[in-house]
């Protein structure tokens, strides 16, 4: 099974180390190849000998685990994160004239998708502490807001939103919720499993995910069976059977390659989940006895008291923090890794001015935008260097 224990240089090594200043990347994926090198080689090699390249059994087999892993009910897999949604959409018939509601603070992708459509984009504000989808906001428009067929929360950074008042405020209005859990399969709600709570929802495979392919590789999740049909067939061009087409799909299908090396990276995701909550705690401990968690805005977990060992999986680690593009330059200069998710906010893109929204509109995502850092997190990273990252934090402040 992966490690997940705290690793330790020994001091000798540490000492050099820290004297030419130690380097820290935000992730390192060739420390999880390492050891599965082998198994993932020979899974692709068993996918080149039998020349079966798209769809077929290794898909077959990564739906049918997804599926069982998450109890979503059905699992599709598709080309990536993003034409998961997108055929999601299409499966449901969304687009001119439609209405689609989400938050303005989250990746390209889930606006990006509606507007590619045709529909209508209607964001919502965050909540401030979860950066996700504040319910609030949410009501506020709804109750605004004509034709809105969809809802779309994400789960950012690999911690649920609040889906219960969600789902509760959607069932009030009549409206779907498509969760948006490209950040955060194996993060779990008192109400399931992330991506499998609400009607329908997707994932994303690309490399730096909690569970990451060698490309570009998505899911669809969903609990009806009638809606798992049309998307498996939208995503080989509405074709069912072979040269017969229904409908108007896409090149949505998944290809072998990457499903082989998610079968053989699956089973390790819960204890990958485990290392990085583990360093998270680590952070948390070590921010505190620096002082600094008066000065950064540490990461809450929402529904730690639920009992769910994994409310949060820490795709990303992120702060806030003042000053925070000085700090981040100082932390590259001690050969840090750091990230800034995301720094416009989508209302204020070029593409989305049509829009018609303004500086302003909605200051919380637009205060995340300015202030959020993400420091790095991953299953190997060594405490040594994660004291190493509070240390030149604490210099920086001091």
């Amino acid at each position: 099974m992966h490690q997940t224990t705290p690793l330790r240089l020994p001091k000798g090594r540490l000492a050099g180390i820290q004297r030419v200043c130690m380097r820290v990347p935000l992730l390192d994926l060739k420390l999880q190849y390492a050891p599965l090198k082998a198994e993932i080689l020979a899974a692709i090699e068993q996918v080149a000998d039998s020349q079966h390249l798209v769809l077929g059994p290794q898909v077959d087999k990564l739906e049918a685990d997804i599926a069982a892993y998450t109890g979503a009910g059905h699992a599709i897999g598709v080309s990536s994160g993003t034409d998961a949604q997108l055929v999601l959409l299409m499966a449901l018939g969304i687009g001119p004239g439609d209405v689609v509601v989400t938050t303005p603070y989250t990746f390209f992708a889930t606006a990006g998708c509606v507007q590619r459509l045709g529909a209508r984009i209607v964001f919502a504000d965050i909540d401030p502490l979860t950066y996700n989808l504040s319910p609030a906001a949410l009501e506020e428009v709804l109750a605004n807001t004509s034709g809105v067929k969809a809802i779309i929360p994400v789960h950012l950074y690999g911690c649920c939103a609040d889906m219960e008042a969600i789902c509760k405020i959607a069932a009030t209005y009549g409206v779907p919720v498509l969760e948006d859990a490209a950040q955060a399969l194996g993060c779990s709600h008192p109400m399931g499993a992330a991506g499998a709570i609400a009607e329908a929802g997707w994932y994303s495979f690309y490399p730096t995910k909690n569970l990451g392919a060698f490309g570009d590789a998505g899911m669809v999740t969903c609990k009806d069976a009638s809606l798992a049909s049309k998307i498996r067939s939208l995503r080989n061009h509405g074709m069912e059977p072979r040269y017969y087409h229904h409908s108007i799909g896409g090149n949505f299908r998944l290809d072998a390659i990457q499903a082989a090396v998610l079968n053989i990276k699956l089973p390790h995701l819960d204890g990958w989940g485990a290392g990085r909550r583990e360093r998270a705690a680590f952070y948390r401990r070590a921010f505190a006895r620096a002082g600094l968690d008066q000065v950064l805005t540490l990461p809450i977990e929402p529904w730690s008291d639920a009992g769910i060992g994994n409310h949060h999986i820490y795709n990303q680690f992120v702060v806030r923090a003042p000053r925070r593009d000085a700090l981040r330059a100082y932390l590259s200069e001690a050969g840090i890794g750091s990230e800034i998710y995301y720094p416009l906010p989508l209302h204020l893109q070029e593409c989305f001015s049509h829009l018609g929204y303004s500086t302003g509109d909605f200051p919380e995502s637009e205060r995340a935008a300015q202030e959020t850092l993400a420091l790095p997190i991953f299953p190997e990273l060594l405490e040594e260097q994660q004291a190493y990252v509070v240390e030149t934090v604490k210099k920086f402040y001091t």
